[in-house]
């Protein structure tokens, strides 16, 4: 009897056997370059990163026992037909693929390309943009290591763009050519204070997108004019009187991790002409006082802040609700890569394996979440059991 497999208008045959989607996670993989002489290659380039990703997925962090899951898995990954025949690579095959053989730039600009074919269209599109130092890849008796700026979609766990950040530059050389890569249209930039530049305003609100910042030091003339524009209205307040008709208010109160918080937003569009600030609609002064329950006592913090976000385009209660969703690019992908991925206690130090690393942790991210595994150790614990089940989130099937 003939084995054959039946082959839909949008699938494709792997050499092994193997079917995926054309618009895969896996198809997007087959397209990167490889370096390597024909002579002496065993595993295909996109066969290893799948390897590695279904190791990831499967609850291993490290080159030695991504190859140790592999090892352990030979007979069925021939099953499931991504190896042809019963002989897993060695951990030394996983490094040279993370040091040397794949460039961050063209991995970064591939997946960030998937991500962006495959979000929800739904909806007002939310953009964190924070940075992130790989503890991983800082060497012995040094200070600095990989530092990586992405932009991350907090409502859906996708990092669209990310790049690595030079010791001789800043966030702020990289940051716009970031936001180049991604469609802004109708988006809403979220950043901290350092990205709070007025030519990143500029380029965002010409892409047909908007912004939220944080106002700190680095822009002293403006958070002067802020400060002085709320304090003015904060001590009125405590005399007994009542805010000015332009300022608006809204609080929330949030409790949960043995703490008690109530975030106050004042908002205001008094500074619109005074301040030269491209496009800004809208100022605010957030006020975060936070009740410990353990410690039995109160730490309070105050910011201040602009957007280019009319009053008719975000309420009081919707900036605090925006502001909110910034920290998602610190519980949603941050505190994944280091707790349950395990980045910064990974040693990745040679070439760019650390960097390399990282991408392939969002990408782990991403797929747990796209396919409604928002617990991802629970998700890994699963996947460890089913390979298989894993595999599908790479071959789009």
């Amino acid at each position: 009897m003939t084995d054959y497999t039946e082959i839909r208008p949008n699938q494709e045959i792997y050499p092994t056997g193997l079917t995926y989607e054309l618009d895969s996670l896996f198809a997007y993989l087959m397209r990167i370059k490889d370096p390597r002489q024909a002579k002496g290659k065993i595993y295909p380039l996109a066969t290893l990163l799948v390897l590695i990703l279904l190791a990831k997925l499967g609850g291993e962090d490290k080159p030695s026992g991504i190859a140790e899951w592999v090892g352990h898995r030979v007979d069925e990954l021939v099953e499931m037909k991504i190896l042809p025949k019963a002989k897993a690579p060695c951990h030394m095959t996983f490094r040279r693929l993370l040091q040397t053989i794949v460039t961050p730039e063209e991995l970064e600009s591939l997946i960030g390309e998937f991500h962006q074919s495959r979000m929800r269209k739904e909806g007002e599109t939310i953009y964190s943009m924070d940075g992130k130092t790989v503890r991983g890849t800082i060497p012995s008796g040094e200070t600095h290591g990989t530092h990586l700026l992405s932009v991350f979609t907090p409502e859906q766990g996708l990092v669209l763009a990310e790049a690595k950040v030079d010791r001789k530059e800043n966030e702020i050389v990289v940051a716009p050519k970031l936001l180049k890569a991604v469609n802004l249209k109708g988006a809403i930039v979220i950043g901290d204070a350092m990205h709070t530049q007025r030519s990143m305003s500029e380029q965002i609100l010409q892409a047909g997108g908007n912004y939220i910042w944080t106002v700190k030091g680095n822009q002293a003339r403006t958070e002067w004019a802020l400060q002085k524009l709320f304090v003015h209205e904060a001590v009125n307040v405590q005399k007994g009187a009542c805010l000015s008709k332009d300022i608006r208010v809204a609080s929330q109160v949030n409790k949960g991790h043995g703490r008690r918080e109530k975030r106050t937003i004042w908002v205001s569009s008094e500074l619109n002409t005074y301040l030269d600030w491209p496009g800004v609609k809208q100022v605010f002064r957030l006020e975060r006082v936070i009740w410990h329950e353990k410690r039995q006592g109160t730490t309070r913090e105050v910011v201040y802040g602009l957007t280019g976000l009319a009053p008719q385009q975000a309420s009081p209660k919707k900036l605090l609700r925006l502001n909110r969703k910034y920290w998602g690019i610190e519980n949603g992908l941050h505190y994944r890569r280091d707790v349950t991925l395990h980045e910064d206690e990974t040693r990745l130090t040679v070439g760019q394996s650390g960097h390399i690393m990282a991408i392939l942790n969002n990408v782990v991210i991403g797929l747990c979440l796209r396919h409604g595994h928002p617990n991802l150790a629970k998700a890994r614990r699963l996947f460890n059991a089913k390979p298989a089940e894993a595999l599908k989130l790479i071959l789009g099937s």
